[in-house]
This record gives C-alpha cells, sequence and structure tokens, in this order.
C-alpha cells in the first residue's frame, strides 16, 4: 500500500484526537484520477491515494462483521445515449457518533454496532463503494478528525456547517457539534462561492442549517448549484420544517441570481439544482409539496424507482426505538428537471437484508440507508 493510503488508514486506526485540523480553504487540496475530458497538466500536478486499496483495507477491518447491503442501480433509458461521465451524487445522514451511542436509544441495536470503532469503517466502505462525485452527509460529528483529511486524501474539498446548539454536546464524551458536510471531488468540480445558512422560520432564527455551493464541471464548463440540510425533526413540527423549506428556496434563489444575468425574482435559471437533505418530512407533509409547486421546476429523483416515476420509495429510514418501530421517507435528492437528467439510481436494501433488528446493526452504520443517483447536463436548447 502507497504512503497516503498508509497514512489514510492510521488516521482511521489510530485513537482519534480531539484538536479539530484546520479547514482548507474549498477550493485547495490533492487530487483523485480522472477523466479524459479534463487538462493533463492539471491532472499531472495531483498526488493521489488508491481508494481501491483503502477500501480492501476497511474490508479486512470489517471481516469478522456481516457483509455490506450489495444494491443495484437502476438504469433509466429515456431514448437518449447514456452519458460519458455522469454526475454521481450521494445523500447520506450517517448518525452522529453522540447521538447513535447517546440519545436515539436504538433498542435492538447491540452498543458494540454503535461504537466508532465498528462504524467508521462501515460509513468509509459505503463511501468508497460508490464514489460519489458530490456527497452529502448530515449529522457529522467527526468531520475534523476523520472525514476531512481522509476524504481530502481521496480528492475531495469539503465545506461543513455545525448547528447553533447540537444536541451531541448534551452527550458525555462527545466530539463536538453535529452539522451539515457537503464534498466534492476536485477532479471534477471546480470551486466557485459558497454560503452557509442558519435555517430560519418566519425571520426566527433556528438550530436547522445548511451548506449551499457553486461548482463548475470541469470537463463541460458548466455551473452546478449544490445544497445540503437537514430540517427539524419530530412530529408536530411540521410547520417549522415548512418555514425552514422555504427559507432555504429562498436563499438558493438569491443564490442563482448572483450567478445569472436573469433578473431579480425570475422564477428559473440557467444552474442546475441539486438538493440533498434529510428533510425529517414524509411526502405528504406541507414542505415536501412546496419543493414540488417551486418554481425552480424541482422533482425528486428517488421517484424514477417507482411504476411510472410518481412515488417515492417505501422507506429511506428504518429504525426502533423505545417508542416503537420507525419504517418510513424522509430522506430526498431534488434536482432541476429542466436541465438535469436521472440516467441511474441505487436500489433500496429489502426488508430481508436489514433484518428484523432494522437499522443501525453490524452490517449497517446508519439509521438511514443512502441514496446514490447518477445525472446528466440536458443538453441546451
Amino acid at each position: 500500500m502507497g504512503g497516503g493510503a498508509t497514512r489514510l488508514y492510521s488516521t482511521l486506526t489510530q485513537t482519534l484526537s480531539s484538536s479539530p485540523l484546520p479547514l482548507p480553504p474549498p477550493h485547495l487540496g490533492p487530487h483523485p484520477p480522472v477523466d479524459t475530458n479534463l487538462d493533463p497538466s492539471f491532472c499531472q500536478e495531483q498526488k493521489q491515494t488508491d481508494p481501491a486499496e483503502l477500501l480492501r483495507q476497511c474490508e479486512e477491518a470489517l471481516r469478522d462483521s456481516p457483509p455490506r447491503f450489495h444494491r443495484k442501480f437502476t438504469h433509466l433509458n429515456d431514448g437518449d445515449s447514456a452519458p460519458s461521465s455522469p454526475i454521481r451524487v450521494m445523500q447520506w445522514n450517517i448518525l452522529a457518533q453522540a447521538l447513535g451511542e447517546g440519545l436515539d436509544s436504538f433498542v435492538q441495536c447491540p452498543l458494540e454496532a454503535l461504537s466508532w470503532s465498528h462504524r467508521k469503517y462501515l460509513i468509509l466502505e459505503e463511501l468508497l463503494t460508490y464514489r460519489p462525485h458530490i456527497l452529502c452527509l448530515q449529522e457529522v460529528d467527526h468531520y475534523y478528525d476523520t472525514f476531512q483529511p481522509v476524504l481530502a486524501g481521496l480528492g475531495y474539498s469539503s465545506i461543513f456547517c455545525p448547528k447553533p446548539w447540537s444536541p451531541c454536546l448534551d452527550v458525555e464524551g462527545n466530539n463536538g457539534p453535529d452539522g451539515c458536510a457537503l464534498f466534492f471531488d476536485q477532479s471534477r468540480f471546480e470551486f466557485l462561492d459558497s454560503v452557509n445558512i442558519r435555517l430560519s422560520a418566519m425571520r426566527i432564527p433556528t438550530n436547522q442549517v445548511a451548506v449551499v455551493a457553486i461548482l463548475r464541471c470541469r470537463s463541460t464548463g458548466r455551473c452546478l448549484c449544490v445544497a445540503v440540510t437537514h430540517l427539524k425533526a419530530r412530529s408536530g413540527w411540521e410547520w417549522l420544517r415548512s418555514a425552514q423549506g422555504s427559507d432555504l428556496l429562498r436563499h438558493l434563489q438569491n443564490l442563482l441570481e448572483k450567478h445569472t444575468d436573469r433578473p431579480t425574482g425570475a422564477p428559473t435559471s440557467d444552474i442546475p439544482l441539486l438538493i440533498c437533505g434529510d428533510f425529517n418530512a414524509t411526502p405528504t407533509e406541507e414542505v415536501y409539496r412546496r419543493f414540488l409547486a417551486s418554481p425552480l421546476s424541482l422533482d425528486s429523483a428517488y421517484k424514477k424507482l417507482s411504476q411510472g416515476g410518481l412515488t417515492e420509495p417505501e422507506y429511506t429510514t428504518w429504525k426502533i426505538r423505545p417508542t416503537g418501530e420507525c419504517c418510513t421517507t424522509l430522506d430526498y435528492i431534488w434536482y432541476s428537471q429542466d436541465t438535469l437528467r436521472v440516467d441511474a439510481v441505487l436500489d433500496m436494501p429489502t426488508e430481508e437484508q436489514i433484518g428484523p433488528n432494522r437499522l443501525p446493526s453490524f452490517s449497517y452504520p446508519s439509521d438511514h440507508l443512502s441514496l446514490v443517483c447518477d445525472f446528466s447536463f440536458k443538453e441546451k436548447e
């Protein structure tokens, strides 16, 4: 194994440091292998770590655990030829370590399966298996000591926004606040702009956040606006989630106007949108309907798995707490249907794969399932 991979593996295996690492600017860092459309001089300058070798190391660390879920992509054919280099996007609430061990009370999950010494390998294994170009994570509380340094070595730049009053801080021995993190593959995307948002409800700041970035695709020259968010949890807060969703849509509209020549208030933009998040809202909630009816012309990518593309999956989270079993859909990848095309969608594990004790487990590190889609830009008319 090369020196870079050895250092990354050491980052995972060593006792995790409590001192945060400095956050690099989003446009700096090493780069992984790139596709043939890119500038060769740009590629030759970059040092890289072998992700396949690191994946093998994770699998070795997990050799006594049950195998990971084997999920397949559903490839969509709308009559066009397959894209030569699709953009792979992953959305995932990875479960904050402090919450998993403390406040979330997964009564059917063994404590050993919730330990960071086990979960960190499962999380990284999932990321390395699918190798997204854009990675949107929620409940990240090991950003500085694990995710930022390890993924930087794999060629990702990142932006992190912690919650103002993270519940993780109420757990003894916590690793700091959890928050939303956006990672992007620097061989595919150039950083242009970003904003960290504390979401408001009727102009009152809340405890929920979002990260929004404008990226430029290096192979096509086209821009993309990516947002990652995590809305308020629990029943009874539907009105707050709706207000937070409206606030996020307003921020997105303002950022798009800043980067386009369209007049203020114009309903659409030439810059496609990807909005990934744990909305803590089922498809029957008002915030879901607000996104569906937005003038930004958004649709939910995972509807593509259903017959006719009309309904969401039956579940994106499945857990057992002291209050009972929860099997529902709360996570989404929204996209601009006028400017982006969904080329493939990763299917959901079956009930048999998930098992009777549900999630998390020795097989899977979070109570939420990852969502993975391949997108391509539609040709401009």
